[in-house]
């Protein structure tokens, strides 16, 4: 850093990084978003003429090496994640990176270890966001016994990959290949499988030991060039899992729910009953032994959650607070759930973790 101002630069300015990294980073003091580097040179430009940003590189690699630049920023798809977060702290700058964390849980620890070489740099993941604004109010409601002995936990994601449109939410079987249906760009992540799992480990922790199915119901799909490529990633997933504290938990994620509408997570327990929908993910529903219903439970102001990711990680970056949102070492436990259910998928074994 010269003269107090952290100088960033990005790594692929994919929607993420346009929509809430861009202006996350400019609404701190003290720094400035001096480079990019994109999938191609006229990209580059493109972001770097919409963006202001002074400097545009034909490939990454002259990004990583450059002297003035203190902290990178990943927005590229997951097959990058592990070779870029090592080469950053090689070049000794601070790394985010977007979620999904690596493409497998073997990359992720590789991550996680080489973090811990380089203890005065700080590694960050873009965390799972769904449920920022409820997590402090469940946490407090199940640390302060609201549910009596956690028991079960229910969790139905719809994932659309983008589309909002309710009345457009069945199989999409003529759909161009997404990036998240591409095993070779997203390895083991299925859907928001593993940020969903982030969030899960708020209230009741890692889980223990994972079966699952998974179903491919749109096998072949066209990419980019309008080459007919085969598709391994499921449209549809199931797990059965326990978690070290002893709750069950019942999970799917779905591309092909048509008119399912959002997504929602229960939590059950001897005592009380808490309920999230979504999205968005902004009221805590309760219930009691009794309750015919349940009902909403306040939420104070300051215990309202918020999307702060580019805040905490230029935070963490001046010493001021230690990153929670999300570490290496939480990113690994997601990588290697999301790796546990396609094994199981595979061999129709219970899958234990840690792997």
């Amino acid at each position: 850093m010269e003269n107090g101002i952290i100088r960033v630069g990005l790594i692929g300015a994919g929607a993420n990084t346009r929509l809430r990294h861009i202006p996350g980073l400019r609404e701190q003091e003290g720094v400035e978003i001096v480079a990019v580097a994109n999938r191609s040179r006229a990209s580059g430009e493109a972001i770097a003429s919409e963006y202001e940003i002074p400097t545009v590189y034909d490939n990454w690699l002259e990004l990583m090496e450059a002297d003035d630049i203190d902290a990178i920023c990943i927005g590229t798809w997951p097959y990058m994640h592990r070779t870029l977060v090592l080469s950053a702290l090689e070049n000794d700058k601070h790394v985010l990176t977007e979620a999904r964390m690596a493409m497998d849980a073997q990359e992720a620890h590789e991550m996680l270890d080489a973090s811990r070489q380089f203890p005065h740099l700080v590694t960050q993941i873009v965390p799972a966001p769904q449920t920022l604004q409820v997590d402090r109010t469940v946490q407090e409601l199940i640390a302060d016994g609201f549910l009596g002995e956690p028991l079960a936990l229910r969790l139905r994601v719809c994932d659309y990959h983008g589309r909002t449109n309710r009345a457009d939410t069945f199989m999409n079987t003529d759909g161009p290949l997404h990036w998240r249906q591409d095993r070779q760009l997203s390895g083991y992540n299925i859907m928001g499988m593993g940020i969903w799992y982030e969030a899960l480990m708020r209230y009741v922790g890692p889980a223990t030991k994972v079966v699952a199915m998974t179903k491919v119901f749109t096998n072949k799909r066209k990419d980019e060039n309008g080459i007919l490529r085969g598709v391994s990633v499921p449209d549809h997933v199931n797990v059965l899992c326990e978690f070290a504290s002893g709750v069950q938990g019942d999970l799917s994620w779905s591309t092909v729910t048509g008119l399912q509408t959002g997504s929602e997570m229960w939590l059950f327990g001897s005592e009380g009953t808490i309920k999230l929908e979504g999205p968005p993910f902004d009221k805590v529903l309760v219930g009691k032994p009794g309750d015919e219903q349940l009902k909403e439970h306040p939420i104070a102001d300051d215990k309202r959650g918020k999307w702060r990711v580019e805040q905490d990680f230029i935070d963490a970056i001046r010493g001021n607070a230690a990153v929670t949102h999300t570490p290496f070492d939480v990113g690994v436990q997601y990588m290697e759930f999301t790796e546990a259910v396609t094994r199981s998928a595979q061999t129709g074994q219970v899958v234990h973790l840690p792997l």
